[in-house]
């Protein structure tokens, strides 16, 4: 009898600390985001110019700005940690602005997603899954969604000299789900 007394809270307490580390497993993998899937179906926003015919300007004295969006860089998405297709591009938009334009991404979902621009130069295979953290980088904020078309701001002060390329970068998990080489836009 004094066995199962002995044994009965032993049980008890194994039980209880499997199931914290199981409930804490599932909050840091979130395993059910790898069948749930987000799709974004963002346009390209289309910002008016200033009007030249302000006070104090004139049709001749005033800056011209591009009528339509201008395309700066682009590139397509490689696969690391999980399948990622799609192409990016920076766009300036007749404001003045900038904004990085995701389109067609279909990647997996999964813990803290961010979209990165930042200096890494973008490897293939498992050497490019972990360098995206070791350099400059500029978040430009969660992931909206794991599929489709989407926009994102750039700060005023990026400089895409040096910021040459593009990460899906889980957060949680410090690896790239995939990336992209911005290029200089055909002319």
């Amino acid at each position: 009898m004094r066995t199962s007394v002995v044994r009965r809270p032993l049980v008890i307490v194994g039980l209880v600390v499997v199931a914290v580390v199981a409930v804490a497993g599932l909050y840091w993998f979130q395993p059910w985001k790898l069948w749930v899937d987000e799709t974004v179906r963002e346009e390209l926003p289309a910002a008016s110019p200033a009007s030249p015919d302000g006070p104090g300007t004139s049709a001749d004295t005033a800056p011209s700005a591009p009528s339509a969006p201008e395309v700066l860089a682009t590139g397509s998405f490689i696969s690391h940690e999980h399948t990622t297709t799609g192409s990016v591009k920076i766009v300036r938009l007749p404001d003045g602005s900038r904004i990085l334009r995701i389109e067609d991404l279909d990647t997996s979902s999964g813990p803290d997603l961010r979209v990165w621009l930042t200096d890494a130069p973008v490897k293939e295979g498992r050497d490019g899954w972990h360098v995206f953290d070791d350099g400059e980088h500029v978040s430009l904020g969660k992931l909206k969604g794991n599929q489709g078309d989407q926009n994102y701001a750039l700060p005023a002060d990026a400089d895409l000299n040096r910021l040459t390329s593009i990460s899906i970068w889980c957060d949680r998990f410090d690896v790239s789900f995939g990336a992209a080489e911005l290029g200089k836009a055909p002319a």
